[in-house]
């Protein structure tokens, strides 16, 4: 056990100066683009909206590159389903989650749609360039369309603190660059310290890759959504959070991948992605949208309460506690 404990303290080491660094990062996205004029509306949909999910297309992207694919796949899958189980049950329990109809009439469906469009693509168990380039072009479309879309209908999205902290942005351009290239930096690095020390705590284990990322890599990477989305219950905004963990699913299944898949060739993912972690995505999905609409109840769209985000929490821990009981047995 002596030989896990520092690559585990370097892989909380890791996870700490990623979620400072993203939030550096974006800081400085937003004081560059302040500077320069961009409507806020933009820095909202943008920058606020992908910064959160920096750290898994960095890690992603870095394990990618050192020949990880089980970690990259684990990563961005894994986010998603520890995004609606944890963030979304625990946020839920602190307070009930308030349902905006336009993300049921919308972001549901395609997030629904890109979730069978991979599970299409990943069918041969091999995501080649041309794979990646699909997830990458539908990534551009979708999120090009909804942007136009809510430019178009001047929609403003609710920021919570953020909107403040946009609109009280007194940064100087020198700074806003200063702080986002010392972000990027910290970024790879840390992302780098939590890859290798990842691969070395599966290997110590003797599992895959794979394991590592659906589990200690995608919720140290889901961490900086996890506490935004508390913080905004305990204010009472966490009608935000449904919003914010749809876009980061939909992020992680189509960019993050892409990525990964672009810069990574052969990528190879195991049968288990198929047979046991695209099902649990879709069917949490499937489930998040019916607590949404509340079919059952017949209330129709509105809330998704203390009971079901405990059931959403409980399913998201036996998953867990399943792969790592299978992974080591």
């Amino acid at each position: 056990m002596n030989a896990l404990i520092l690559p585990g303290a370097l892989i909380i080491v890791g996870i700490i100066l990623l979620m400072w660094s993203a939030d550096l990062f974006v800081k400085g996205a937003i004081g560059i683009a302040s500077k320069l004029g961009v409507p806020t509306l933009l820095i909202g949909i943008v920058i606020i909206g992908f910064g959160t999910s920096l750290p898994e297309l960095i890690v992603s992207a870095t394990s990618a590159l050192q020949g990880n694919p089980g970690i990259a796949l684990g990563n961005a899958y894994g986010s998603n389903i520890i995004n609606i189980g944890l963030i979304l049950g625990v946020t839920a329990i602190i307070s009930p989650i308030i349902v905006q109809p336009s993300i049921l009439k919308r972001e549901f469906p395609i997030l629904i749609f890109i979730t069978l469009l991979s599970a299409y693509l990943l069918w041969d168990l091999d995501i080649s360039r041309t794979d990646s380039i699909i997830m990458l072009v539908i990534f551009f479309l979708v999120m090009g369309g909804m942007i136009w879309s809510d430019l178009r209908h001047k929609k403003t999205p609710n920021l919570g603190e953020e909107e403040t902290e946009i609109k009280d942005n007194n940064m100087s351009l020198t700074k806003g660059i200063a702080f986002s290239i010392i972000g990027l930096v910290v970024l790879i690095f840390s992302s780098n310290l939590l890859v290798q020390n990842a691969v070395e705590i599966a290997q110590y284990f003797g599992v895959s890759d794979l394991v590592i990322g659906l589990t200690i890599v995608a919720i140290g990477t889901s961490l900086p959504e996890l506490a935004s989305s508390i913080a905004a219950a305990r204010k009472g905004e966490n009608s935000l959070a449904l919003g914010n963990v749809i876009g980061s699913n939909i992020f992680n299944t189509l960019a993050v991948v892409g990525v990964a898949g672009v810069i990574q060739q052969p990528f190879k993912a195991e049968p288990e992605v198929l047979s046991r972690d695209m099902p649990v995505m879709l069917g949490l999905t499937l489930i998040l949208f019916i607590f949404s609409y509340q079919f059952i109840k017949g209330k129709g769209p509105g809330v998704i309460n203390r009971l079901e985000g405990l059931f959403l929490l409980i399913a998201v821990i036996s998953y867990n506690v399943f792969l790592f009981y299978s992974a080591t047995h």
